[in-house]
């Protein structure tokens, strides 16, 4: 029986659809024939680096056509593709990129700081590219690689803000993004997702495995976005709330646009309100809208139809066809099934945390209705969920409490329906300092942590609450002062 890889799915779609449009990004595309024989060369070029299967690619590069290839390219080698976020700071860069262990580091741009701390070559894409060139576009050799290797690596930060690389095999990656038995007509796809992120790639799979194209934008933004999907005639788009409140926004103030070809609108992520999904269906008349939720771990864990919209206000819908889901006895959602990822790279500790004879703990807490429908009421992990990304509150305390007008802090996750939630950082100032304000704490964050980690709102208080024993940070109770009318934010 014939593994499941997926090289297989560009080397397939190269011999029958040759011609047909696989990535386009901006006035720019790639056929399956050139996105195969790119992805040849590519793995003939990472072989002669060095590169071995199952080593890991980690690439720190911003979304552009030129990390297809290496994609294709890593899983025909059977390379395991590690992508990293290319805002990360210096010693977030190296932490994440030594972690991965890599045997080469493919960056968009010169990254000396990398380059100086990590044992493997590091090299700019365009400089893989032009090794690549003078490589055979044939099929190249990958032996012994099998359905239950790893495939990618993606990495995201735990509660204690430490990177974990999550390790999803080519036969997960596979069925996580196969479309069924009959390829029927989809359509183009516009990805809004930046090509660190595994629902950028899940789409990507998704359009690759049906034979069409994925419409890859710059970043999120939602002139970009609108602008695609006329562009392409895109039948489908997916979305996390904050972006969708952008697309509307931009919709209600221009004049009509050509968006009558969007068939799916999809979202999820975070907590998506009932009044944004019935304004998404009101801007795109001709399309489904369907909430998903899931994670890197587990693939998609559950799924709200469109029908279901406000017949279950909240509710993120029943569980997917290949998962099995129960309550742990503290409320926790628990999930298993042959999506799961394979566990967390090199860190027995936190995998034996997370699997638990075959389940993998979500960390979500959740209710599930006597018709089976999921509803995620809070979070077990003490992280902040924000646009899709996992901040650790511990990670971005340590550098606040570096900056000089700050003598304690706090940082908590408040509700918004733009993002899901917001990282907030509760501050006691620091005697005869001047409360600082949101610029001054992203100033002072820049160099250290990501954009998406750093505060949106601040608030003084006279004290942090505390427990009396362990002087654990009581988050929830600082969560409902500021969440009420009188609340100190700034």
């Amino acid at each position: 029986m014939a593994d499941l890889l997926v090289g297989d799915v560009f080397t397939n779609a190269a011999r029958a659809v040759p011609n047909r449009v696989a990535a386009a990004f901006g006035a720019r595309v790639l056929t399956f024939g050139e996105l195969d024989a790119a992805a040849n060369r590519v793995a003939r070029a990472l072989a002669a680096l060095g590169v071995k299967p199952r080593d890991r690619v980690v690439v720190l590069a911003s979304t552009s056509l030129e990390v297809v290839p290496v994609f294709a390219g890593a899983a025909k080698l059977g390379a395991v593709f590690a992508p990293a976020n290319p805002s990360l700071g210096t010693d977030e860069a190296i932490e994440m990129t030594t972690a991965a262990r890599p045997g080469v580091v493919l960056t968009d741009h010169e990254r000396a700081d990398v380059a100086a701390a990590v044992d493997a070559p590091v090299l700019t894409i365009d400089e893989l590219t032009t090794h690549a060139t003078r490589e055979s576009p044939g099929t190249p050799e990958s032996p012994g690689v099998g359905e239950l290797d790893p495939h990618v690596v993606f990495f995201t930060s735990g509660s204690t803000g430490r990177s974990k690389g999550a390790v999803i095999s080519h036969r997960v990656n596979y069925l996580r993004t196969h479309p069924g038995a009959l390829l029927e007509p989809r359509g183009a796809m516009v990805c809004p997702y930046p090509l660190f992120h595994m629902g950028a790639w899940t789409i990507a799979l998704q359009q690759w495995q049906a034979r069409d194209r994925v419409v890859f934008v710059e970043r999120a933004d939602p002139a970009l976005v609108v602008d695609a999907i006329e562009r392409h005639r895109a039948t489908r788009l997916n979305c996390v709330p904050a972006v969708w409140y952008r697309i509307l926004d931009l919709l209600g103030e221009t004049p009509a646009r050509e968006l009558g070809s969007v068939r799916v609108a999809d979202t999820g992520t975070s907590t998506t309100p009932v009044e944004l999904l019935t304004a998404i269906k009101a801007t795109f008349p001709n399309a489904g809208v369907r909430v998903f939720y899931g994670s890197t771990e587990a693939g998609s864990v559950a799924m709200l139809e469109d029908a279901d919209i406000t017949r279950k206000p909240g509710s993120c819908g029943v569980p997917a066809p290949a998962g099995e889901v129960r309550l742990a006895d503290d409320g926790e959602l628990c999930v298993r099934g042959p999506l799961l990822f394979d566990g967390y790279f090199e860190d027995p500790d936190a995998t034996a945390a997370a699997l638990v004879d075959g389940w993998y703990h979500t960390g979500d807490l959740a209710e599930i209705d006597d018709e089976g429908y999921i509803t995620i009421i809070g979070r077990v992990r003490d992280v902040v969920r924000s646009g899709g990304e996992t901040v650790a509150p511990a990670e971005v305390e340590a550098v606040l409490l570096e900056h000089p007008a700050v003598r304690d802090v706090a940082v908590v996750g408040l509700p918004d329906p733009e993002w899901g939630e917001i990282v907030c950082a509760v501050v006691v100032v620091a005697p005869g300092a001047p409360p600082p304000d949101v610029s001054a704490l992203r100033d002072h964050c820049e160099p250290r942590l990501a954009r998406f980690k750093q505060p949106r709102r601040v608030a003084v208080v006279e004290a942090i609450p505390r427990t009396a024993a362990t002087r654990q940070v009581q988050r929830q109770l600082l969560v409902a002062q500021l969440t009420s009318p009188a609340s100190p934010g700034r």
